[in-house]
């Protein structure tokens, strides 16, 4: 029953989701050599790799591979190449890649395809959200510039205002299952586009693929509706919790890149974890979890575990070669949060 339903589910996905690219292809077989694939981050990358499986005419490739973080990178001459070359490039579209649009507006290869990811998921991307107890971008701004005395009030005020009316978006799209799925669909569908021979691979691949990952997300679906975590550290899962029903208080915003927590900020974190009965507390993939610490000691609960919740923003090529895979941390992140 469950693999009727997931042929039904990528047929649908497949015939129904709109196609949202910077550039189109026409339907062709593949040049001499193979179709170059290059994701900028690992689950993009990972989800190509899984559609692929068993052509022989398509190379995949990672573009962040040293772990590097989208929100720091910066490409180099010899990434702008790969992306301008690629036949079909897929990125996030945030913020954070903002400079992807120069790099394809030069790009050399005429028939790329290009999947901005955020574009797929037009309708489902979220605003970055600031939470009870948060500590916002702004009140770090604040909490640097306080001894900054050349910026006259007014100036202040007025920057204030335009920051009001700015709106953030959360890039963090592929913690949602919803979104792994029709980001999947749309990767299988230039594909086909690309290499119209080994349609019928790509299509068996999407189908037992989106098997998979509606399984996982069956499993979420099942444990953790209206509870509550607490998250000593930046908070890029809000599409997962959001998904599950999940409730959170964090330090910080999903893209914010700060490491140090004011006093206020430890002192909510921690007055929560007395009033919910927290049995442990969470952090990122990359925390040295000295806000964790804190937070623990200020709370009177004891000793509690810090666990790790993995974001998959800094997943290494070397990772990704020895096995790391989306769905494998997804099923770990549900264990974590058992």
């Amino acid at each position: 029953m469950k693999k009727i339903f997931g042929m039904l589910l990528a047929l649908c996905l497949f015939f129904g989701f709109t196609s949202c690219r910077e550039k189109s292809a026409s339907a062709q077989s593949p040049k001499s050599g193979k179709i170059t694939v290059l994701a900028s981050v690992f689950p993009a990358y990972d989800w190509a790799k899984n559609l692929a499986a068993g052509s022989e005419n398509v190379s995949v490739e990672l573009l962040l591979k040293d772990g590097v973080d989208l929100h720091s990178y910066q490409p180099s001459a010899k990434d702008i190449v790969k992306i301008s070359t690629a036949d079909i490039f897929i990125y996030v579209g945030g913020e954070s890649d903002a400079w992807v649009s120069d790099a394809l507006k030069n790009a050399t290869n005429e028939k790329q395809i290009a999947i901005n990811l955020m574009e797929v998921l037009k309708g489902f991307v979220k605003q970055e959200e600031v939470v009870e107890g948060m500590q916002s971008e702004r009140e770090n701004e604040a909490l640097e510039g306080e001894h900054d005395n050349e910026v006259l009030e007014g100036e202040r005020e007025e920057e204030s205002d335009e920051d009001e009316d700015e709106i953030e978006y959360d890039e963090h799209v592929w913690l949602s299952l919803n979104n792994a799925i029709a980001s999947s669909n749309e990767i299988a569908r230039a594909f086909m586009e690309k290499d119209e021979s080994n349609a019928q691979i790509y299509m068996a691949n999407l189908v037992s693929y989106v098997q998979a990952l509606s399984s996982l997300k069956d499993a979420y679906a099942n444990d953790f509706g209206g509870k509550t975590i607490i998250v000593c550290d930046r908070f890029p899962f809000r599409y997962l919790t959001d998904e599950f029903g999940l409730n959170y208080y964090a330090a910080f915003v999903g893209c914010s890149a700060e490491t140090e927590a004011s006093f206020e900020t430890i002192a909510f974190l921690a007055k929560k974890c007395e009033e919910l009965n927290a049995n442990a507390v969470f952090v990122t993939e990359s925390a040295d979890k000295k806000i964790a610490r804190t937070v623990i000691s200020s709370a009177n609960r004891g000793e509690i575990p810090i666990i790790t919740l993995d974001s998959m923003q800094s997943v290494t090529q070397k990772q990704a070669n020895k096995g790391a895979d989306y769905l494998e941390i997804m099923r770990n992140n549900l264990e974590a949060l058992k």
